[in-house]
């Protein structure tokens, strides 16, 4: 199954590391789908912010422990995929906008 543009971009993260990213190094940070590779994330982000991705690296994300409470059982957040994406020089993403 072909994933299309809009499942594989999920959301942006944004966060103080994130914008500090954006602001020295032209950095974004998605979450993005387990499924998608690094291809399909840049395609992905060029379709849908009209910007030129110069790199993209991922990071599968271990899902964090939760612990028992009020008759629950243990257990975990999902697992999720986290993708750094570096634009040229002069491109820009208005998160917000």
């Amino acid at each position: 199954m072909e994933l299309t543009t809009n499942d594989v971009v999920i959301e942006p993260i944004v966060t103080e590391d994130s914008w500090r990213l954006q602001e020295e190094s032209n950095k974004y940070v998605f979450k993005v789908n387990k499924k998608a590779n690094k291809v399909m994330v840049k395609r992905a982000i060029e379709e849908l912010f009209n910007v030129d991705v110069v790199k993209v690296n991922t990071l599968n994300m271990r899902g964090k422990a939760k612990r028992e409470q009020l008759n629950q059982p243990k257990g975990k957040t999902s697992d999720w995929k986290k993708a750094y994406v570096r634009l040229s020089e002069g491109d820009r993403i208005d998160i917000f906008g």
